[in-house]
């Protein structure tokens, strides 16, 4: 099977229990064909950590996040000195890298397995109602035997398999309107244009531009330059002055000094 390669967020591990958790997942990855990468841990970058990630994300076709104890608050407040002042007792929080790295995942399209540490305060993008599952487990190999975590594992990794790395890693677009077997007549202009091939389209326009040339010069010699067009049949002419006498110039009426004779 071909290997693929995952992006991996974890903080570093505090705890000898957190580090054999993660070496744990890494193991069930590879077993799976799936190749763990995680900036800082396995991957190194002269780069500044963000673009390091984005370089590393564009490699990969699925996240797998792992959060862990970073911050440990025995008590505390929030929202303090407001009306909705609560009161925090025995609160643990990840690493803010793991809602970064979740976030610019989701992002890129890329599946996402979401695993937290239980009794890690459900907050940000580890809580539950978005577009992923989220899995609180023990910090035991055991639970990654568990049929939850074999199934979720399952269809992420099924998900993984039809993604495609690249720029961007977006969602594939639809495909164009298939024209074969269907009468031309029945499609609106844009169904008919979108279905061009890129070839096709600048040989429509190259056509189009050599029609409208041929227009224009067509009409430049049915036209000659500076020849005045034929009055309109029943166009209105100036009115003759009794007397006058017809010029191919011009008119003079009678008395007229210096007018000719006829």
């Amino acid at each position: 099977m071909e290997e693929k390669l995952v992006f991996v967020s974890v903080g570093g591990t505090a705890t000898p229990e957190q580090e054999s958790f993660v070496r744990s997942i890494e193991d069930r990855l590879r077993s799976e064909s799936l190749i763990p990468k995680t900036v800082g841990r396995n991957t190194f970058s002269a780069d500044a950590p963000l673009k390091a990630i984005t370089e590393l994300m564009e490699k990969c076709s699925g996240i797998v996040v792992i959060a862990l104890e970073r911050s440990y608050f025995p008590s505390g407040l929030e929202r303090r000195g407001g009306p909705r002042q609560g009161t925090l007792v025995e609160t643990k929080l990840p690493t803010p890298w793991n809602h970064i790295e979740a976030a610019m995942a989701y992002a890129k399209h890329l599946p996402l397995l979401v695993i937290v540490e239980d009794g890690l305060k459900a907050e940000g993008l580890l809580e539950q109602g978005y577009d992923w599952y989220v899995q609180k487990l023990p910090l035991a190999e055991a639970a990654l035997g568990s049929n939850e975590f074999n199934g979720v594992l399952a269809d992420w990794k099924e998900k993984v398999l039809a993604l495609e790395p690249g720029p961007g890693s977006a969602a594939p677009s639809p495909p164009p309107p298939v024209l074969r077997g269907l009468n031309p007549a029945d499609l609106s202009v844009l169904e008919l244009v979108g279905a061009l091939r890129p070839v096709q389209l600048w040989s429509v326009a190259i056509a189009l531009a050599g029609l409208l040339a041929g227009a224009f010069s067509l009409g430049a010699r049915l036209l000659p330059f500076g020849e005045r067009p034929k009055p309109v049949q029943g166009a209105l002419r100036p009115a003759q002055v009794p007397g006058a006498v017809e010029c191919p110039c011009r008119s003079f009426p009678p008395g007229t000094p210096g007018r000719s004779s006829a």
